[in-house]
């Protein structure tokens, strides 16, 4: 693993608590905030809790949950589910290390049972998505890391549904260099796992046994962390010696004094990994604590897939702790680790007992986002306003987003590009850190008390609009206001500036003076009607000691709309403004019918009389005859109905014609024409052409002779029987090389918006290739996202993009998702009835399964057993990275591609493996006995489908 990207923790974040000064604490370096509750108090295991009260924000709620009765899960603090971030700040010491844990028990405290689903992150990290799944289970995420400034800030933003909120909050102090890692000045620590095997009962271990507080789960608890598979003779044994651990930062004692062995020699489990798949830091804990004779030994090895070097180590823990009871911790600090990983320990041919296993720990490597650049700077702004509500929001003033004054780029290190603070009663001098905001392209000061000189704004080259009007500046207007190059609205009237009005000719050729507010309806009206940007006069109004410039200045001003010709001007502008902005409106709705170019090397284009170049343009008889009078039906859909027809030369083609004249029927048809005459790829159906006459509008493809993969999945053409496994996974390699070519191969790329089964056909060798581009979009260039209405179907519909309307190639991915969860199950993305509980689409009740463990509960029965367990596994992990529900928690389709191509070759090794087997088996009895034709029949149970035609 390659870390890079050097993390400066961004200190600039305001101390909103004043919270915990350690002597509140009963452990030095512990932090134990109750939030909602209004005493402090210590718990039942020693541990002083003091309320999140000076916490402004949010409100609190009580709750009851059964079986719960720890005062700290008594009451939480919610949040709006608005667009802003909620922050609490916490002071650390610099350059140590931290555990950093929030925890989440809804109880249904709105009462509304929509479990809520929102982010946590650290600074401008992205820690964690929070999903509820049960009101009465509590949510936990952990974090290990090494602050590098005073303070840390914990925010809660961006809700999917319901309302964020938080139960606890707690920061635990460590010593030394306990998870301490050559990259930990760029990467966290995120736990995934850490298990307490052979426990004596369901209740963790934590303080005051681990003097850290890290919690050691019982691996009596499946749901903890998934533990499936458990082999056959594992039994649990336990010691009431004392186990030496050499120093206080390994697993406490009594988890040390507790363990699993294998009694038939083996092994096994497999666990679900939080947050994988992904780099992460891995460490087993092992400790003699059977008293074996002098002639006994204990060597075993771990088989773990994929990583054959580790596979080849033996451990001995005896001699590798330098006796009994005695700590040994065998660890890898960088790992690639999958979603569910399996493991097994196996005994080695010498050792005379079986494998044994004490205590685990697994944690992911989460990147530090440097967040804005501009961090320091915003630092310096809020510092003169610390007793401001809106100066207390905390965090990155950009990421995971904005504060709600603040305004950012998109960059992957986004620069503040506006600031919005109109009538904040804000006082004193205008903060120079303002001046430091290099990407600064709006200012809004207007209508507060600021007194003292406007500063120089000459860092801030892309300033286009100024506001400063209805304040108290004083002093003269600054000469570099006019040698900025993006400047085009300033407003200054009514503050006590002094000096000569500053007016001159911009560096290119407009106008530039000062005006007052009531004139920027005439400013957008220049805009529109004049090549050259003009400005107003009467700027300083409200300005008694700011006087006109020199003659030659005044000659420039009479080139500008001067008060006594402003009136009739006026009125002539406003009808001239009326024609211009008519003809703008006219146009901007003649763009709405045509489709841009995905690049310069797409020549194709509307034409003026309706036809498409690059795309054949058929007669209505022509197709009428081709079709035998539309004789044939051979689909349908939202658009219309597909006939099957046959060209004069033998090409067979598949008419697809529209039944509905709507505007937005109509638009499809020319998005359809115009993207598919423009981009050729094997993987996405051919258009030869198409026909717009007589009130027709229809489409001519290649004609697709197996239908589409939804029909070969739950539909008619399954027929009792269905595709294998690996033509599945061939299915999917296709249509993921189409979707591919269409984010990767056009410019601008092009988002196809309505990715389904049914979308996707096969051709007579079953080669699928993706159809139906009549919703697809095309993607601008260096803008992240598309704003879209909302389009696609119901069940593949990207939820994310459903919510925000802010469409991105991540949504084709969510959809490629629930294909191969189709793909995986043979079930349809929606059914009422097929998935049982309160499931009603495939990502639920797949993802409930999956993440159990039970992978088996939903693979489709017509496979009949006929794959390879783990090319399963590994489209099953991919399919729930695709469904994630944030874009940026998804994969690429490239990286999708990648998967189903390794899963392929998964399958086809398998079957090498299983032919050699079967060759070798045929040959010994061909060997042995006489040869029986029968019996050899018999033993060679072929998969017919194997023997057709490959799609690759």
């Amino acid at each position: 693993m390659e870390i890079q990207l050097p993390f400066i923790f961004l200190s600039f974040s305001l101390i909103i608590l004043h919270l915990f000064p350690f002597s509140f604490a009963q452990i030095p370096g512990f932090v134990s905030l109750d939030c909602g509750g209004d005493v402090n108090f210590t718990d039942e295991i020693g541990l002083e809790w003091t309320p999140d009260e000076n916490f402004t924000y949010g409100e609190i709620s009580t709750i009851s949950v059964a079986n719960e009765t720890r005062k700290q899960y008594m009451t939480l603090r919610y949040f709006p589910a608005d667009s802003r971030k909620y922050c609490y700040t916490l002071d650390v010491v610099s350059r140590t290390r931290y555990l950093l844990r929030a925890t989440f028990l809804y109880g249904n405290f709105d009462n509304n049972n929509v479990y809520p689903k929102f982010d946590i992150s650290v600074g401008a990290t992205h820690w964690s998505t929070i999903v509820i799944e049960d009101a009465n289970t509590i949510e936990k995420a952990e974090l290990i890391f090494l602050v590098s400034s005073p303070t840390v800030s914990v925010c809660l933003s961006n809700a999917t549904t319901g309302s964020p909120f938080i139960s606890t909050l707690e920061l635990r102090q460590f010593n030394g260099s306990v998870y301490h890692t050559d990259v930990e000045n760029h990467y966290y620590l995120s736990v995934s796992a850490r298990i307490n095997f052979g426990a004596h009962s369901d209740a963790p271990i934590r303080y005051p046994d681990d003097p850290f507080d890290r919690i050691w789960e019982s691996d009596s608890i499946k749901k903890a962390n998934y533990l499936v598979d458990v082999a056959a003779g594992t039994q649990k044994i336990s010691t009431n010696v004392s186990i030496d651990v050499k120093r206080n930062e390994m697993p406490p004692v009594k988890v040390m004094q507790t363990a699993v062995v294998g009694r038939n020699g083996s092994l096994t489990y497999r666990l679900d990994l939080e947050g994988f798949p992904g780099f992460g830091w891995a460490v087993i804990y092992f400790a003699e604590i059977e008293d074996l004779a002098l002639d006994e030994s204990r060597k075993f090895r771990i088989a773990l897939p994929g990583d054959p070097d580790i596979s080849k180590l033996v451990l001995n823990i005896e001699e590798n702790a330098r006796g009994k009871y005695r700590l040994y911790e065998p660890g890898v600090t960088n790992i690639s680790l999958p979603f569910v990983l399996s493991f097994k320990f196996g005994e080695t041919t010498d050792s005379s007992r079986g494998p044994l296993l004490n205590a685990l720990e697994i944690n992911k490597y989460l990147e530090k986002n440097d967040g804005s650049p501009d961090g320091d700077a915003m630092s310096s702004v809020l510092s003169h306003y610390t007793s401001e509500e809106w100066a207390k929001e905390g965090g990155d003033p950009c990421l995971p987003v904005p504060w709600s004054w603040v305004r950012c780029s998109l960059d992957p290190r986004p620069r503040v590009v506006s600031i919005l603070l109109s009538s904040k009663n804000l006082t004193g001098n205008i903060p120079l850190g303002i001046t430091k905001l290099t990407g600064l392209v709006e200012l809004w000061l207007d209508g507060n008390m600021l007194t003292g000189p406007i500063p120089d704004f000459g860092r801030c080259r892309d300033l286009k609009i100024v506001h400063l009007e209805n304040n108290q500046l004083t002093g003269a207007l600054p000469a570099t206001l006019m040698k900025l190059p993006n400047l085009r609205e300033l407003f200054v009237q009514n503050n006590m500036l002094s000096g000569r009005v500053l007016s001159g000719r911009h560096n290119n050729g407009s106008l530039l003076s000062f005006f007052p507010r009531f004139s920027h309806s005439l400013i957008t009206i220049f805009k529109m009607v004049t090549t050259t940007f003009i400005l107003i006069l009467n700027s300083y109004s409200g300005n008694l000691n700011l006087h006109k410039g020199s003659k030659k200045q005044s000659h420039m001003h009479a080139i500008i709309i001067g008060t006594a010709v402003g009136a009739p001007l006026l009125l002539l502008v406003t009808v001239l403004s009326f024609l211009v902005t008519r003809k703008v409106m006219k146009n901007n709705n003649e763009k709405d019918h045509t489709v841009s170019r995905p690049s310069q090397n797409m020549v194709s284009s509307n034409n003026d009389d309706g036809s498409v170049e690059g795309a054949q343009c058929f007669r209505y008889s022509e197709i009428k005859i081709s079709t035998n009078n539309f004789e044939k039906k051979v689909g349908s859909g939202g658009f219309g109905v597909v006939y099957y027809g046959k060209l004069d030369d033998g090409k067979e083609i598949a008419v697809k014609v529209l039944t509905s004249n709507s505007y937005q029927g109509i638009r499809e048809f020319s998005n359809e024409v115009s993207l598919l005459s423009r981009i050729h790829h094997r993987n996405l159906v051919q258009l030869l052409g198409y026909c717009r006459e007589e009130g027709n509008c229809m489409l001519i493809y290649e004609f697709m002779h197996n239908g589409t993969l939804k029909e070969h999945l739950y539909g008619p053409l399954t027929h009792g029987r269905s595709i294998n496994w690996i033509k599945r996974l061939e299915v999917a390699e296709d249509a993921a090389k189409g979707i591919e070519y269409l984010h990767t191969g056009c410019v601008p790329s092009v988002i196809h918006r309505d990715v389904k089964s049914s979308n996707i056909l096969l051709d007579r060798h079953m080669r699928a290739k993706v159809s139906d581009f009549g919703l697809s979009k095309l993607a601008v260039d260096e803008v992240s996202h598309v704003s879209s209405i909302v389009r696609g179907t119901v069940g593949y519909l990207d939820p994310e993009y459903y919510i925000s309307q802010q469409l991105t190639d991540k949504s084709d991915v969510y959809s490629f998702g629930v294909i191969l969860l189709e793909l995986i199950s043979g079930q349809e993305a929606i059914s009422n009835d097929s998935f049982g509980g309160s499931c009603r689409n495939i990502v639920q009740w797949a993802k409930l399964h999956i993440e159990s463990g039970d992978i088996q509960s939903i693979i489709d029965p017509a496979l009949r057993n006929k794959y390879d367990l783990q090319s399963m596994w590994k489209i099953a992990e991919k399919a729930l990275m695709c469904v994630q529900p944030h874009g940026h928690m998804r994969p690429s389709i490239s990286e999708v591609v990648k998967e189903i191509q390794d899963a392929i070759s998964i399958e086809k090794e398998s079957r090498r493996t299983s032919d050699e087997l079967s060759r070798n088996s045929i040959n010994s009895s061909i060997n042995t006995t006489s040869m029986d034709l029968g019996a050899a029949d018999n033993f060679l149970a072929i998969d017919e489908s194997i023997t057709q035609p490959s799609a690759r």
